[in-house]
C-alpha cells in the first residue's frame, strides 16, 4: 500500500503545480486502484498492480469523449502520471465528484434511483463507438457473453453444492449463456455497483471508476438489479429490457455472487450474504 509521503513525492515530481495541496486517503478506495484526495477538488488514482494499468490510460482517452454525451457527472482527467523510479505504472489525477457513495441509507426511494441509473445507461449506450475498445482481457471480458466464465461457474457449483440450490441456479446459468447480444456493440461501464455510484439528496449524481469500460453486450451493467435493488425497483430498472438480456444480466450477477460467496473480505462477500442474491435470482 502506498503511503501519503510516497504519493506526495509523485505529485511533486510530475505535477509540481499541485505539490502544496494536502493529500489524504479516500475513505472507500477501490479494488483495482488506490485512491487519494488531492486538495479539495481532485483525486489521485494509482493501479494496485500492473494488470490494472491499462484502465488508467483508457480512462484518460475515453472519459472526455463520454462526458460530452452524459447528463450525469463522470470523472474528468486532469493529468496522466507516467511510470518512474517512484512508481512503476501510469496513474492519474481527476476532478473530484462531490456526494456520497451509494448505500441503502442515503437513498429513500430505490425506484427513483433505478430510473436515474437506467437513464445513465441508456445515454451511455447511445455514445458513438468509433475506435472504442471491444471487450477482452483488458476489462475482464465485461461486454462479452458470460459464458467466458463457464468453467469457473461450473467449478464453483461443485464446491458449493451443499450450500446452495445448485440445480435451480444451473438453469439460470444455462439461460444466460445460451442467449446472445444480436445488435451492434454499445458502450458499457462494466462495474455498475454501489461503490461506483455517487448520490446527492437521494438521487444519482455521478458514476465513477470506468476502468473496465468497453463496447459490446451491455448485460453486465444490469447485474445490480439483483445485488442491490428490491422487487419493485428491480422491475423499474429492468422494465425496457428484453428477456434474453435480462437472462444474461442474471448470469453476470450469479457469477459475481458465486465467486465472492466465501471471500474472507466481508465487504466483497456482502453482495451475496447480506442481500441473499441467490434468493432474488430465483424469484
Amino acid at each position: 500500500m502506498l503511503t501519503l509521503a510516497s504519493v506526495k513525492n509523485l505529485i511533486s515530481h510530475q505535477f509540481p503545480q499541485w505539490q502544496d495541496l494536502e493529500i489524504t486517503f479516500v475513505k472507500n478506495s477501490g479494488h483495482d486502484n488506490q485512491t487519494f484526495h488531492l486538495g479539495q477538488n481532485m483525486t489521485i488514482r494509482l493501479p494496485r498492480s500492473a494488470k490494472y494499468e491499462p484502465q488508467i490510460k483508457k480512462e484518460s482517452i475515453w472519459l472526455p469523449v463520454l462526458a460530452k454525451h452524459l447528463s450525469f457527472h463522470i470523472p474528468t482527467p486532469l493529468g496522466l502520471g507516467h511510470p518512474s523510479v517512484l512508481y512503476p505504472s501510469f496513474w492519474s489525477v481527476n476532478q473530484f465528484i462531490s456526494g456520497e457513495t451509494l448505500t441503502r441509507k442515503n437513498v429513500a426511494n430505490l425506484s427513483l434511483l433505478a430510473l436515474d441509473l437506467t437513464k445513465f445507461l441508456v445515454e451511455l449506450q447511445k455514445v458513438p463507438i468509433t475506435t472504442a475498445p471491444a471487450a477482452g482481457n483488458h476489462n475482464f471480458f465485461r461486454g462479452a457473453n458470460p459464458s467466458v466464465y463457464h468453467d469457473e461457474v461450473i467449478s464453483t457449483f461443485t464446491t458449493l453444492q451443499n450450500d446452495l440450490p445448485v440445480k435451480q441456479l444451473e438453469k439460470i446459468w444455462l439461460n444466460a449463456i445460451t442467449s446472445s447480444w444480436e445488435h451492434a456493440p454499445v458502450w458499457l461501464h462494466g462495474d455498475i455497483a454501489p461503490g461506483n455510484l455517487i448520490v446527492q439528496k437521494g438521487r444519482l449524481h455521478g458514476v465513477i471508476d470506468f476502468g473496465i469500460m468497453a463496447v459490446g453486450d451491455p448485460a453486465c451493467d444490469y447485474a445490480m438489479a439483483w445485488s442491490f435493488f428490491e422487487k419493485e425497483s428491480r422491475s423499474v430498472f429492468l422494465a425496457n429490457l428484453d428477456e434474453e438480456l435480462i437472462n444474461r444480466a442474471k448470469g453476470w450477477a450469479l457469477w459475481k455472487a458465486l465467486i465472492t460467496y466465501r471471500n474472507p473480505n466481508t465487504k466483497i462477500a456482502a453482495n451475496f450474504i447480506r442481500f441473499k442474491i441467490t434468493d432474488r435470482l430465483l424469484i
